[in-house]
Parts: C-alpha cells; sequence; structure tokens
C-alpha cells in the first residue's frame, strides 16, 4: 500500500532531577552537599532511509517517545542520559507542525537526519547550589520536560523528470517503455492510484528517474478527487512532460485539456506552473485527424514548448525525446524545490527564558517554562530555598514587573502551580 501523508505525535525524553543528598563518611567532617545531576532526555531525529518508499509504517503507530533521563544520586553521581529515538523516513519527506502548518524539515538528501525536538534538560543537584551563605541546601532542581508536539509526515516524490496528463492518455505506457518499473496499464478511464518511479537508462550511460504522477482532473488544487495528493508529487520534478492524446479515441479535446491541467498547476503553486514543459503527442500511430497534429503543433508554438510526436505503443519517437530530455537536464537547475519559509526547529533553549504574568481579581498568575523551571528546585518547607525563590524573582525580573503591576503585601501570587502569599523583604 502506497501512504504518503500522515500525522503522528511525537514526545522528547523528560530530564532527570538532581538529587538532595549529603556527604556522611565517619572521620569526614562537614561533608557538604554532593547531590549529582539528572540526565538530559533523549532527543528525537528524523533520519533519511534509502530503503523506504513509503509511509506505511506509521499507519498504525502513531506516537513516538524517547527515553527519559535517569535521577542523580549521592557522591556527585550524574543520571545517565535518556537514549535519543531516530525515526526512519523515505527520502522526500516534509515534516510540518500542525498547529502553525510550518515546514521543520525537509528530508530530500541521502543519510540526511534532522534533529526536531530536543530532550528535558536534566535537573543540577543540590551541590550546585551550595554558596559561603548557603552550607547545606535542601533544594535541587527538577528536570525539564520533554516536548511533545503532533507533526505531518508528507512524502513528496523525488524524481527529474514528471508526466503529466488526464487519464488514459499513455503515461503508464510510456513508463513501462523506457523503464523497468511494472505500472498496472488497461484500456480504462480510471487513473493510476499510485504514483510509480522509473530510472531511464540510455545506451550513453546516463539515466535520470521519471515519475507517473497520477492523473490531475480539475478542481484536483481543491481537492478534487485525489487532488492534493498528487499535486505535491509534481514539485519535485524538474521537468515535466504533458502528455497530450492525439488518436481522438476518448472524444477529448486535447488543446482544453492541456489548458485545464496547467491551471491547476498555478492554482496550486504560482512557481510550479514555471516548471519547464515538453508536449508529447502520444497515440500518434493512431492519429485519426490531421487538424488535432497541427493544433497541438500550434500551441506548442504559443506557449513556447518544444513539442514532440511519439507512440508509447510503438515505440515511435520514443528515443529522440528521451536523449533531448538527457541533454535538457544537464542544463536545468537543481534547485531547492520546497521552500521552507520561516523554518522552526523545536528546542526547550528557545523557551526557557520566557514568563508572563496576567493579573485576574487580584490574583497574580506568572507563567512560562522559566517559572516551572524555577518552581522545580524549590523547597517551600526550606526557609533557604524560599530565600533562593526570592532571588531568583528578583534577578528574572518577576518582581520588579509584579511591583509595576500593583502588587502589595499579602497579595495572592501564583507561581506555575503554586500559589504563595506575596511578602516584601
Amino acid at each position: 500500500m502506497f501512504t504518503d501523508y500522515t500525522k503522528i505525535i511525537i514526545k522528547s525524553g523528560d530530564g532527570g532531577n538532581g538529587a538532595v543528598t549529603f556527604r556522611r563518611e565517619k572521620y569526614v567532617a562537614a561533608g557538604g552537599p554532593d547531590g549529582g545531576d539528572g540526565g538530559n532526555g533523549g532527543n528525537i531525529y528524523f533520519q533519511v532511509d534509502k530503503d523506504k518508499n513509503t509511509l506505511i509504517d506509521f499507519r498504525y503507530h502513531k506516537k513516538f517517545k524517547a527515553s527519559n533521563g535517569e535521577n542523580g544520586s549521592g557522591s556527585h553521581c550524574n543520571g545517565k542520559y535518556g537514549e535519543d529515538l531516530y525515526i526512519k523516513v523515505p527520502m522526500g519527506t516534509v515534516i510540518k507542525d500542525v498547529e502553525t502548518g510550518k515546514v521543520v524539515a525537509d528530508l530530500s538528501e541521502a543519510n540526511q537526519t534532522e534533529l526536531i525536538l530536543k530532550g528535558g534538560r536534566g535537573g543540577r543537584g543540590n551541590s550546585h547550589f551550595k554558596t559561603s551563605t548557603r552550607q547545606a541546601p535542601h533544594f535541587a532542581e527538577d528536570g525539564e520536560k520533554g516536548e511533545e508536539k503532533e507533526i505531518i509526515l508528507e512524502l513528496k516524490l523525488l524524481a527529474d523528470v514528471g508526466l503529466l496528463g488526464f487519464p488514459n492518455v499513455g503515461k503508464s505506457t510510456f513508463l513501462k517503455a523506457v523503464t523497468d518499473a511494472k505500472p498496472k496499464i488497461a484500456n480504462y478511464h480510471f487513473t493510476t492510484l499510485v504514483p510509480n518511479l522509473g530510472v531511464v537508462k540510455t545506451k550513453d550511460g546516463n539515466s535520470f528517474v521519471l515519475a507517473d504522477i497520477p492523473g490531475i482532473i480539475e478542481g484536483a488544487s481543491e481537492g478534487v478527487g485525489l487532488g492534493i495528493q498528487f499535486l505535491r508529487h509534481v514539485e519535485r520534478t524538474r521537468l515535466l512532460l504533458h502528455f497530450l492524446d492525439v488518436s481522438g479515441q476518448e472524444g477529448r479535446d486535447p488543446i482544453e485539456d492541456f489548458y485545464a491541467i496547467n491551471k491547476e498547476l498555478k492554482q496550486y503553486s504560482e512557481r510550479l506552473s514555471t516548471r519547464k514543459q515538453i508536449i508529447v503527442a502520444n497515440k500518434v500511430d493512431i492519429l485519426q485527424d490531421e487538424n488535432t497534429w497541427k493544433e497541438i503543433e500550434e500551441l506548442a508554438k504559443k506557449e513556447k514548448m518544444p513539442v514532440y510526436q511519439i507512440s508509447a505503443a510503438t515505440g515511435q519517437g520514443i528515443e529522440k525525446l528521451i536523449d533531448d530530455i538527457v541533454q535538457l537536464l544537464k542544463i536545468l537547475p537543481k534547485e531547492e524545490l520546497i521552500e521552507i519559509e520561516d523554518k522552526v526547529v523545536y528546542t526547550l533553549e528557545e523557551k526557557q527564558d520566557q514568563w508572563t504574568i496576567k493579573e485576574k481579581d487580584g490574583i497574580f498568575i506568572v507563567s512560562g517554562k522559566a517559572v516551572e523551571r524555577l518552581m522545580g528546585r524549590v523547597n517551600i518547607e526550606d526557609n533557604e530555598s524560599m530565600h533562593y525563590l526570592q532571588k531568583s524573582l528578583k534577578n528574572m525580573g518577576i518582581e520588579q514587573k509584579l511591583k509595576e503591576m500593583g502588587v502589595c503585601e499579602g497579595d495572592t501570587v501564583i507561581l506555575a502551580d503554586w500559589e504563595l502569599e506575596w511578602y516584601d523583604i
């Protein structure tokens, strides 16, 4: 089964907690704090696997989680880091964030590996918080939580040349004639249901990848039929062969077909509509009206496109077409065919210093990653720890902001999930 679009949930590993321990050995005076740090949570990477060609592995497996970091322990023993998770995908996979629709990564190169979610950082043990005035800190940092995201995996075929055309114009027959691909071929009006790839090898030793893009119909750019599922594959090609049926057997007008498909390309992507095209007039072996060929010649002249007469069934004209395609591919640039705007790679670091304050009914609510991390290393039962909290709020600018918003002695301040009474020191 060919699968080229799916949604999955990924979660990076949580960081381990720092330890609150003290050195206690016989004959060792004032051993002091020796709590080790927690290990970092595992990262999530996506990696290209050349042996994969669909996203079928994600049809039923929808959630992926990296390992958590281990907690720290005494004697300055740090916790083990969580194991990173590598998720294998086919070449040509684009990763998007469901929430924003932005592209996170474009995996279009062999063996490419991209970091998508970074694991939570391990918390520091109490040995880090010892100062000249705080000799025995009874608090440590909790590990940061890993992030969870829902993402879209979208597979876009990687091919040099794509075959365009309405159903039953001979694209699959052409693909079979020039490659080792074995598409299903029959005389029916229904389109190919999945894209097919094949490698064209010439007698001179040149080669290129050819993709039979399933028939695109009117309304495809708006989702009619299989619509955008197939238009996305056209994006990855450098050259398009636009097949037109000149036989007249299907009762279609090839000129109307040409403009109908190009209209869909333009509505889907302005950039795609400017992709280099070659008009291929197929089924010339059963051409019934010479005027049809003359009309196609006029079309090619008007659109400033090369045009070729071929018969995919008999092989007529194919060798010349292939030779010219090889020469054309040598001068067509291998540009980046997918534009990544505002690329996002999710990391905890970019959010760790963020905090916000809202006032509601006289209650001040302070939230954000920075506050969550701070409260994760505070022991509200310990006076030294509370002093550390007050100092941290001042250093982070939260105390000043609260005062600007009118906080007074005795007011309720909620820090993350902790409800505290404000007092000035």
